[in-house]
């Protein structure tokens, strides 16, 4: 609305008017907004959930502290939902292929979440939306955007070339044409591109190549949506632990997009230079302000749960960032929180099925999956596992404090590995 209302009045001479055509004072203007409206209708949201008393369904597992978060509003992800949609609603170009693509996906992602929230709520169990609907829902999303980064002609790249200088000394320059290729960044090799064509090439012919080449890209969008989206849902168990972790995964891709989409520092970091990608910034700028302004209720001891509401929409939306700046194989690293999470709880049932199999009772890796929950149960001797410390349970700010360190070292690590060449 502004992005607009400010490109009509170009022509017009009063200060400020050129504000809106810089990206980093729009990205600072959206994480201010999301965040204000974050803290201000927080409340009031917070309120009208508890007037409507949509509470947590708490099961007892035995945790510290857990049956007292019983009756805490959840849906909580509307708050964050509404603070990152009206700030791009605002200042965003919304005729930008990248931050339509967002905007669908936060939809998409809030309503599997929503509706999940809801049977929960409805019928007062845990069960809620079954299982293969939210796979269906995020293959849906996936599909749609790898299909439309195949065939939109607004979503290209330029590729970076070296030129030898007279003195002998090599530099990096963008190339000037833009290409439409199933690219994206790996670490540790020189020019950090991959081509998912580079997998088709056995079938001799370039347009079958380049197309299998596309469908494979697709087959990996997919997968990412689905393990980052449901990663983010399960790491969802303790007091600003999803919010935190998904605030510090922005950031960093927020810089990856930043640099991505500007020439001059795509071609001086030697990375992939993506046109019209820096409206993505943004968008981060808005989803980092509501996470920031959500963690004002949602730290411990939380007044709201986000709920899959918003869980479920996190993990969705970070999946799509990197997907749209080409990162989407830097996820395992940057996200491997989510994707430790994910891993515990698949460890531990198919550990528990094989011994109860072999030996006709279950035993278990973990006292307690998904992971953070593992720190937060006492050890016990009864218990038959084969990671049975640290004895005494981590208090959850513990917990939560040190995932977002070691969130924080894994987002550094994420960097680093773009510069081990």
């Amino acid at each position: 609305m502004f992005y607009y209302l400010f490109q009509h009045f170009q022509n017009i001479d009063f200060p400020g008017r050129h504000l809106m055509d810089y990206i980093t004072f729009r990205a600072g203007a959206s994480f201010t907004i999301a965040l204000l409206m974050a803290l201000f209708f927080g409340q009031y949201i917070i309120a009208r959930l508890q007037k409507m008393q949509v509470g947590e369904v708490i099961r007892n597992l035995g945790l510290e502290g857990q049956m007292s978060k019983t009756g805490t509003p959840t849906m909580g992800g509307i708050i964050i939902i509404l603070s990152i949609l009206v700030p791009c609603v605002l200042i965003g170009n919304l005729g930008n292929i990248y931050l339509i693509l967002m905007l669908i996906a936060t939809i998409w992602m809030g309503c599997i979440g929503f509706m999940d929230d809801y049977r929960k709520l409805k019928y007062h169990n845990k069960d809620g939306l079954k299982g293969k609907y939210k796979i269906i829902g995020q293959v849906g999303l996936g599909l749609l955007v790898g299909i439309t980064m195949w065939l939109s002609p607004d979503i290209v790249m330029s590729e970076n070339r070296e030129i030898e200088l007279p003195s002998h000394e090599t530099e990096i320059v963008v190339s000037t044409e833009t290409i439409k290729s199933p690219q994206t960044t790996i670490p540790f090799v020189k020019n950090n591109n991959f081509n998912y064509e580079w997998l088709t090439d056995w079938t001799g012919d370039q347009h079958t190549a380049e197309t299998l080449g596309w469908l494979v890209f697709v087959a990996v969008v997919i997968i990412v949506v689905a393990a980052v989206s449901n990663g983010a849902n399960l790491t969802d168990g303790l007091d600003g632990l999803c919010a935190g972790t998904s605030a510090i995964i922005g950031t960093a891709l927020a810089v990856m997009g930043y640099l991505g989409g500007n020439i001059i520092y795509s071609g001086y970091l030697n990375i992939m230079y993506i046109p019209g990608s820096e409206e993505l910034v943004v968008y981060a700028g808005a989803f980092i302000g509501a996470l920031v302004g959500f963690l004002w209720y949602n730290a411990f001891p939380a007044q709201v749960f986000m709920g899959d509401t918003g869980s479920l929409t996190l993990g969705g939306i970070l999946a799509v960032f990197a997907i749209l700046i080409r990162k989407e194989l830097l996820i395992p690293l940057l996200c491997l929180i989510f994707f430790l999470e994910d891993l515990s709880v698949m460890m531990q049932v198919a550990y528990f099925k094989y011994t109860k199999k072999r030996t006709g009772t279950g035993h278990r890796i973990f006292k307690m999956t998904p992971l953070h929950h593992h720190f937060q149960k006492a050890g016990d001797p009864g218990i038959s596992c084969l990671l049975n410390l640290p004895k005494r349970p981590v208090p959850e700010p513990k917990i939560v404090t040190r995932f977002w360190i070691l969130g924080i070292l894994l987002a550094a690590l994420t960097f680093v590995t773009l510069k081990i060449r």
